[in-house]
């Protein structure tokens, strides 16, 4: 066992469709950690990597991942070293040092060894290594009744192949080279002699490399593949609006959270699309690319436009029970692993979820708002059309006006954002009867018709518009009518599939605040709900009320804390003056942040009540990083700056800091032809704007 690995922390990095979990030495061991690996295309390429020095493990200085996400470093040492009970290396005189990161389908490593020890030394280092091509769902538990066919190692002289067949017929194959030839090599390990002269180094260059049969990689050195690599990230910062402000811990969350989205999102042949999370999430899904592009959207829109390029090509256009599909759904899951191919799961292309199509009609809407860009709406105004007749037609499964879903045979039972198969419940606890009507899912429906109905009228349809205004003002109207719980002064989380209201106080409700799918005076109500302690952790909205049956705060969506969930929430305050609502929830996350490693949001938290002088209580096996939770800070921001755009305007209503930023700059902050640089001085009940660079035809808007 590694010295000291009691302690040890566990590092992600991701690029691409290749991600990696490792510890803080810079090993991959799955006895200790049965995550880690270098993931590749939904299966794990490399399952063990581990580097000692005489067969003895190092010991652990620093380790570290640089700001931007882009590179991980390792400083080690050497214990006491002995031959035949003879000190040969006393502790403390090798210095190991290790960087890393990941390029395309590659990860790239740097390992340098100095020798601070007066004399010369002999030292031999070994890496021993392998790989159990082990689906990723294999690894969260799932068991196969049989497994594809292992092929024998192949060496050639300083490079090492393995390989494996899948049943689904695919060859996949990894590879490790080295830049010098080992001493000794063998199927699982690779050892080196270096003689060091006093203060002099050694440095080996290590490539590890997954690939499936007939793609094809260009062969990029250590330098070359880093330098694009920052490169990737540069581009997304100068085409991204920058945000500083007067605090340094905020300005962490701030750069953390934003170098998770580069991370996080690859590019597909329709443009750059956000992968949900690290490690059990890590491809498209359609409800987390669009929220997390939502939440985005004022910072870079081009990752709205990416999402919503990519879901329109995927959009589903004809039945598939198997799949959940019908004509203009929009999909859930995409899965390119064994499993998912040869059949054994069924998300090689999902579209068991009854949300993501009217998110997709919002996000469209939205991405119009804030850019004008009438012509892509154009490119995908077919696919809204057919997203909206989906909602009419195949969504709402009893043509009462609202969308329900049934369970799937072999896919979700739940299908909106808490898909947890306890999620859905009666006051009781008891599992509510479907098919299930969720409440956020009529607010998100109700905001899509209100949405497309705006496009419509641009695009000359005008029967179009006034048609889905009138039946979204039905779906607000029945909202009201058969949501609203007098009793527990909260909107039913669902209706069942005899209508009957399951009278649950849930986080779900506070959705109907973004989509402003109900009176100001319910509003009013949810704030002073969702803040009693009952609700309110201290760290944030739980998703359900603590007053409720089925409350868990270690459960994944019965009591737990969800950072987007919040988000979601907050800024749906703020759409109805409510800020302070805002306010608390920002400051609840970001003090949240202080208490969690890189000032990473994790995907979830526990839902326990806020003690003094201790964090947030960890939720196992939450994504982190996850791009939804990593996009909260920025939608929370902008509600609380008032901010919106419209025409050719940029506008903040009643702007509002929390106390602990005195200043905030926004920098580069692009609309239409032109962009802005703004500061932001903060006197408590009011906000101070001045406009200090400004291009193109904007007009800057503040209502107070």
């Amino acid at each position: 066992m590694e010295r000291n690995s009691f302690f040890i922390e566990t590092f992600t990095l991701k690029h691409q469709d290749c991600f990696a979990i490792f510890n803080a030495f810079g090993n991959i061991d799955v006895e200790l950690n049965p995550e880690e690996g270098l993931y590749y295309k939904g299966t794990r390429f490399l399952s063990k990597f581990k580097f000692k020095i005489f067969e003895e493990c190092p010991i652990l200085l620093s380790a570290s991942l640089k700001e931007d996400n882009t590179l991980f470093t390792s400083d080690l040492t050497n214990p006491d070293l002995y031959f035949q009970d003879n000190l040969l290396v006393p502790k403390g005189s090798i210095h190991i040092f290790r960087s890393r990161f990941l390029y395309e389908n590659c990860c790239y490593e740097k390992f340098v060894v100095r020798n601070f020890h007066l004399s010369p030394v002999e030292l031999i280092i070994s890496f021993c290594f392998g790989s159990d091509f082990a689906d990723i769902f294999e690894v969260r538990g799932f068991k196969r009744k049989k497994r594809g066919t292992l092929f024998p190692p192949q060496i050639e002289k300083n490079k090492l192949k393995l390989g494996y067949e899948g049943l689904d017929s695919k060859k996949r194959f990894f590879e490790i080279s080295f830049n010098h030839l080992p001493e000794n090599f063998c199927e699982d390990c690779a050892s080196f002699k270096i003689t060091l002269a006093p203060k002099e180094e050694y440095q080996l260059l290590i490539t590890l490399k997954c690939f499936i049969e007939d793609e094809i990689y260009s062969k990029l050195s250590y330098s070359k593949a880093l330098y694009l690599l920052k490169k990737h990230f540069a581009d997304w910062e100068e085409e991204s609006c920058k945000i500083y402000t007067s605090n340094t811990h905020f300005n962490q969350w701030v750069k953390r959270s934003f170098a998770d989205i580069v991370m996080l999102t690859s590019h597909t042949p329709f443009g750059p699309y956000p992968y949900a999370g690290v490690p059990w999430f890590n491809t498209i899904f359609g409800r987390d690319g669009i929220i997390t592009s939502l939440e985005c959207l004022w910072i870079n829109p081009e990752l709205a436009k990416g999402t919503l390029a990519y879901l329109s090509e995927t959009q589903a256009k004809e039945f598939s029970p198997a799949q959940d599909a019908q004509p203009g759904k929009i999909v859930h899951e995409i899965r390119t692993g064994e499993l998912a191919k040869t059949g054994e799961i069924p998300f090689a292309r999902y579209y068991g979820s009854a949300d993501a199509t009217p998110l997709f009609v919002i996000l469209a809407g939205k991405y119009f708002e804030r850019t004008g860009d009438l012509d892509f709406i154009k490119r995908i105004w077919k696919s809204i059309v057919m997203a909206v007749e989906w909602m009419e037609n195949y969504g709402d499964i009893d043509g009462d006006g609202l969308i329900e879903y049934e369970p799937s045979e072999i896919g979700l039972v739940n299908k909106g954002w808490k898909d947890s198969e306890d999620s859905v419940f009666y006051e009781d606890g008891g599992l509510a009867k479907p098919p299930i009507a969720l409440v956020e899912i009529q607010g998100y429906a109700y905001r899509a018709k209100k949405e497309a109905a705006k496009l419509a009228r641009l695009l000359g349809e005008k029967d179009l518009a006034i048609r889905w205004e009138k039946s979204a003002d039905t779906i607000k109207e029945l909202i009201e009518e058969k949501y609203w719980c007098e009793d527990i002064k909260c909107y039913a989380l669902a209706l069942d599939g005899d209508k009957k209201p399951c009278k649950v106080r849930t986080s779900n409700a506070g959705h109907l605040l973004f989509t402003k799918a109900i009176p100001l005076s319910r509003a009013r109500e949810l704030y002073n709900l969702f803040f009693e302690n009952h609700f309110f952790s201290g760290w944030g909205i739980r998703t359900l009320s603590s007053l409720e049956k089925r409350y868990n705060p270690l459960s994944y969506h019965n009591g737990s804390v969800w950072p987007h969930d919040n988000a979601i929430i907050g800024y749906g305050f703020s759409l109805y003056g409510l800020k302070d609502g805002t306010l608390k929830i920002l400051e609840a996350l970001f003090e949240a942040s202080t208490f969690f490693k890189l000032h990473r949001i994790p995907e979830l938290f526990c839902g326990f009540k806020k003690r003094p002088n201790e964090g947030p209580t960890h939720y196992p096996v939450a994504c982190h990083p996850q791009a939804w939770a990593a996009g909260a800070l920025f939608l929370l921001l902008q509600g609380c700056l008032g901010l919106s755009f419209e025409d050719n305007k940029i506008s903040f209503y009643h702007p509002l800091l929390p106390h602990f930023i005195e200043e905030l700059w926004i920098k580069d902050l692009k609309f239409k032809d032109g962009k802005v640089d703004l500061y932001f001085k903060n006197y408590g009940e009011d906000v101070v704007i001045n406009v200090i660079k400004k291009e193109g035809n904007i007009k800057i808007l503040i209502e107070k």
